[in-house]
């Protein structure tokens, strides 16, 4: 275990363990909220614990049929495994937070960045699990599939409880810094706005236009020209050899953080580095890299061989070569899809 590792072990272990009693957890207030006149502030306390409870009898956001001892479990295994990064309220800011990079996820705004469904849309339920059970290869998110799958299973729906208060939070703020009061009528219509987004999800979901060809030099090759040519211009932010080393400014991702492009040779897909998980990322697009579906529309059998020339030069490191100058098609043909040379 790295240095920096121990040092997160040790403020994990320090939030959750030890022999001082064990403090009541509370939810935070996000800084809009704590920002207008306390007789509102209450007000909003108030909603969210109607609709959402509290941080040891969560509810629910319109879901009647996700019961209250089920949720409770969740809840424990949260406290237990996630909280001390990601915060008892769900907002990116445990105690061990301040040590990690990248910073761990703020659920409060309801967007998660690795899905199988199109960018910017809600995720599937089974994206949140499939990310718990395999972690986030190169951040300190680690995979937990050695947990029970009722603990699995439990967390994922706390998980949900989260995001959905928190996205039911920013509205009411909204709405009592626009208009100085909360309308009690309205929030039945906010907590409806939030699940049916949610329920969407589904038909939001990406399947591939073609099956996956065969993973060979032909298709490799084919994705390089696609990655540098003006098409899809990968090269811009990836950099020709895909090293990412390009300064320009890309922005701010949702959560405000500077936004930087993936370097594909590390192999630290964040988002897992199957066929299926890089075709979702290009066809979908994930914040900053937009959607490619459109452009390969006519031709959408190309989008998998980006797949597989990205598949390729992640391992490039490994086989100190320089991506962008590698003579690829001269190179023996690969065995399996994914697999390095």
């Amino acid at each position: 275990m790295k240095p920096s590792a121990w040092l997160v072990f040790a403020i994990v272990v320090a939030a959750g363990g030890g022999c001082a009693r064990e403090e009541t957890p509370v939810y935070q207030a996000s800084k809009e909220v704590r920002a207008l006149p306390a007789q509102l502030q209450t007000i909003i306390d108030e909603q969210l614990e109607k609709y959402c409870g509290t941080p040891l009898r969560p509810r629910s956001l319109g879901d009647a049929k996700v019961g209250a001892e089920h949720l409770a479990h969740g809840a424990e295994v949260y406290r237990l495994r996630c909280a001390a990064c990601h915060g008892v309220t769900g907002d990116g800011d445990g105690p061990a937070a301040r040590v990690m990079h990248p910073l761990p996820r703020d659920y409060r705004k309801g967007i998660f960045k690795f899905t199988s469904t199109l960018n910017g849309q809600k995720p599937l339920r089974e994206d949140l699990l499939r990310f718990i059970r395999r972690g986030a290869r190169g951040t300190s998110m680690p995979p937990f599939n050695l947990l029970p799958e009722a603990d699995l299973e439990a967390v994922v729906d706390y998980v949900l409880v989260l995001t959905h208060r928190g996205e039911l939070e920013s509205l009411l703020a909204e709405e009592a810094e626009s208009e100085d009061e909360i309308d009690p009528d309205n929030v039945k219509g906010y907590v409806e706005s939030i699940v049916g987004k949610w329920r969407a999800a589904a038909s939001n979901k990406i399947y591939p236009k073609t099956a996956e060809p065969p993973y060979d030099w032909a298709s490799v090759e084919l994705g390089r020209q696609a990655f540098t040519g003006a098409k899809a211009s990968c090269f811009k932010c990836h950099d020709k050899d895909g090293t990412a080393r390009i300064v320009d400014d890309l922005g701010k991702d949702p959560w405000g953080r500077p936004a930087r492009a993936a370097d594909v040779t590390s192999s630290m897909f964040h988002g897992g580095a199957t066929s299926d998980d890089l075709y979702r990322r290009i066809y979908g697009g994930v914040t900053p890299m937009p959607s490619f579906a459109l452009p390969y529309a006519d031709e959408p059998e190309t989008l998998w061989h980006l797949v597989h020339y990205v598949q390729y030069i992640s391992g490039a490191r490994r086989r100190e070569v320089i991506a962008g100058q590698a003579q690829i098609h001269k190179k023996p043909a690969p065995t399996a899809a994914g697999a390095a040379p």
